[in-house]
């Protein structure tokens, strides 16, 4: 089947040039492309028609689960009759397993899986192995975590048809060896019932059931039911039952990875005596022959993942399964904001393995548990045969990939030019800002303030705050939902100001942003690098009088090179309006759309902007206690955990809490809010904090 793209915009500006580079560098061949693309020019618009052009199943990698999000919602639009897939963490809650010996701490793993994004990740896999071609997979960087054998997987499915002769019973056994399990009181995702000749199978992937009517040793019937009403909707003549969870394997090979493990585990303990540390060795082997009693009689363990290089049938050393080996030999991986992803990637195998060699060191692990991991970014490049980086700022490591050949596109739809950039010097830069500030003001737009420490993002707040400028601080202390809640009021109009250390980044579209302001500009690090100066004044280029002001005493290399990039990207898209008649047309977007709601721009009335001012001015620098008290009056949504209440709460009461807060964070999950489900984890850990003190 082909991909069908549907939108109502044909290709404007560059992007046609730019589909046609990219489709004709994969058509031919080519290893590695860099698309350039500035803010808003329609990068992703360019990435669909590419991929219609290809027509080749494709992996989309992005550096979080929000923006992987705002994608996957796009492509489905673009491409409504194709198969598109969302491939995440499937953690609402994950604490990793880990020992700290300077403090001789073990911390047990503990999680919380989300059961809707486990069914997306379970879909990803059975359409792979389906055959099918026309497939698009949107995913964090944790599709380069550990999985099963895509054999395994790929044996263990269930092809039924009518006329078969199987018998019920061994039906039922081969459901479950795929992990499928009996459940006659609810019926739920994973399971299957038995009502005499009939048995209905609630598919682990999909929402729909499956019945099957048996005639002696026969099948009569196959029937798909609606979850809700079970009521059939339709029958087929065969179908194919995929494994309920990817971790599946043989009987055969299981009895044999039992086998190497209690070989593995004696020689392991041996060497801990050897080296005199019975404490090592006596917890490994009672941890270990634990596990192996629970693996014979369920099937299954806590912390099973441990053992999947004997499970998988690996060698030591060799690199796990993942995502990437469930799909055929010519797909195609774009990595959508890559300057940003790519180092992402590097760093995964790196954090993994120091927690991992510490539990094998100290005896809470076998050795082959640090075979269970993420890829190392050469495994990764190996895996990947045909590349497009996407980024406004590509790095080195994509340019060098691409020997300096990048397909630009400096054009945007809209005609929008790149914002303007003005250096000024340091000294007076408060009272110039200030100046600058009340201009957009007057004019209904909104300014940006990036500052170098937290402290500072603070203070400055403060002292705008008691000019009677609504303005608010975002940085790494802030909430996520707060973050939203904050940005959403920047959009409205209730907050004028925003400023921050390193928010204003990719993945932030603010059309009402005119005025980006960087304090200290000249002094050069991470922050203040080529890259992030581009990024930052991007934040400006979505408003028709898009303006950067970088104030500093010296132009660094970064700050010229920013400033060279962005005239030259002025000068072309100048150019291009004239000679095509263009009027740049200001971007109108819904607020809110990041968390699921759209809501139209609406008029504050004086009174609610000063309330809802004041909650932004009690964060630069009264006590955390009044803080707290603050934030709750006038945010109703405050945590429940930073509610002075709680300390008098019951231990009872308080557990109650905590059983709400998880309902509330599961639910929030399912409907895809991670954002949401972010913040009710946190207040929950908060509140098992609490019980734990008072324990």
């Amino acid at each position: 089947m082909e991909f069908n793209l549907h939108s109502d915009y044909q290709p404007t500006g560059d992007q046609p040039n730019a589909i046609k580079e990219l489709s004709e560098g994969i058509i031919n061949g080519t290893p590695y492309q860099t698309l350039l693309g500035v803010t808003g020019s329609g990068k992703t618009f360019t990435m669909a028609n590419v991929i219609a052009n290809v027509k080749r199943p494709t992996l989309i990698l992005s550096h979080n689960k929000t923006l992987a999000a705002q994608l996957y919602s796009e492509f489905k639009n673009f491409f409504p009759d194709n198969s598109v897939h969302y491939f995440v963490s499937y953690y609402d809650y994950y604490q990793p397993e880990a020992y700290i010996p300077s403090s001789d701490k073990y911390i047990e793993k503990d999680l919380m899986i989300n059961e809707e994004i486990d069914r997306l990740r379970l879909a990803t896999i059975t359409d792979l192995l389906s055959g099918r071609r026309d497939i698009v997979v949107v995913s964090s960087v944790s599709c380069l975590y550990g999985m099963g054998n895509p054999e395994d997987y790929g044996d263990n499915v269930v092809t039924i048809a009518v006329g078969q002769s199987i018998g019920r019973d061994k039906f039922l056994r081969t459901l479950v060896d795929a992990l499928y399990s009996r459940n006659e009181v609810k019926l739920e995702r994973g399971t299957f019932r038995v009502k005499g000749d009939t048995v209905d199978v609630y598919l682990a992937y999909e929402e729909i059931m499956i019945r099957v009517i048996f005639w002696g040793n026969e099948i009569e019937s196959i029937q798909i039911l609606d979850t809700i009403s079970q009521i059939p909707q339709q029958s087929v003549e065969e179908f194919k039952i995929f494994p309920a969870n990817i971790f599946v394997t043989s009987k055969a090979r299981m009895a044999e990875a039992i086998k190497q493990i209690e070989l593995d585990l004696g020689t392991e303990v041996d060497m801990f005596f050897r080296e005199g540390r019975p404490a090592e060795a006596n917890r490994l082997r009672e941890r270990v022959t634990y596990d192996l009693e629970m693996i014979r009689e369920v099937g299954y363990c806590s912390g099973i993942e441990n053992y999947s290089r004997y499970f998988d049938g690996r060698k030591p050393g060799m690199r796990p399964f993942c995502l990437l080996d469930y799909f055929p030999d010519d797909f195609l991986t774009i990595i959508d904001e890559s300057h940003v992803t790519i180092p992402q990637i590097r760093a995964m195998y790196g954090g993994d393995q120091s927690r991992k060699s510490n539990l094998v060191n100290y005896g809470f692990r076998l050795q082959a548990a640090v075979d269970n991991r993420p890829l190392k970014f050469d495994e990764f490049e190996a895996l990947t045969h045909q590349m497009i980086y996407v980024s406004a700022t590509p790095a080195d490591y994509e340019l060098n990939k691409c020997e300096g050949v990048v397909t630009e596109q400096i054009i945007r739809p809209t005609g929008l030019l790149d914002p303007l950039i003005i250096v000024r010097p340091s000294k007076g830069q408060i009272d110039d800002l200030i100046e600058e500030i009340q201009k957009r003001i007057d004019f209904h737009e909104r300014t940006l303030v990036t500052t170098l420490t937290k402290r500072m993002a603070e203070e400055l707040t403060a002292y705008l705050g008691k000019l009677n400028i609504n303005c608010a601080y975002i940085h790494s202390d802030v909430e996520t939902m707060d973050r939203i809640q904050i940005i959403d009021d920047l959009r409205a109009g209730v907050v004028d100001v925003l400023v921050g250390v390193n928010l204003l980044r990719e993945g932030l579209d603010l059309p009402e942003v005119s005025l980006v302001a960087i304090i200290d500009a000249d002094k050069e690090g991470f922050l203040r690098s080529h890259r992030s100066l581009t990024q930052t004044a991007g934040r400006a280029a979505r408003n028709l009088n898009g303006q950067v002001i970088m104030y500093a005493d010296k132009i660094t290399e970064s700050m010229q090179r920013t400033i060279d990039e962005t005239e030259r990207r002025r000068s072309l898209q100048l150019k291009f309006n004239e000679e095509h008649g263009i009027t740049p047309q200001a971007i109108i977007k819904a607020r809110n759309l990041i968390i699921g709601k759209e809501v139209d721009e609406i008029d504050i009335d004086n009174e609610n902007r000063s309330k809802k001012a004041q909650k932004y001015e009690f964060k630069g620098g009264v006590s955390a206690e009044l803080q707290r008290q603050c934030e709750a009056e006038f945010n109703p949504s405050a945590g429940i955990a930073a509610d002075p209440v709680v300390k008098y709460m019951r231990k009872d009461d308080m557990q109650k809490a905590i059983e709400r807060l998880r309902s509330d964070m599961v639910a929030a999950a399912k409907r895809m809010d991670f954002i949401e489900a972010a913040q009710l984890r946190d207040e929950l850990l908060k509140m098992e904090q609490r019980i734990a003190e008072l324990s």
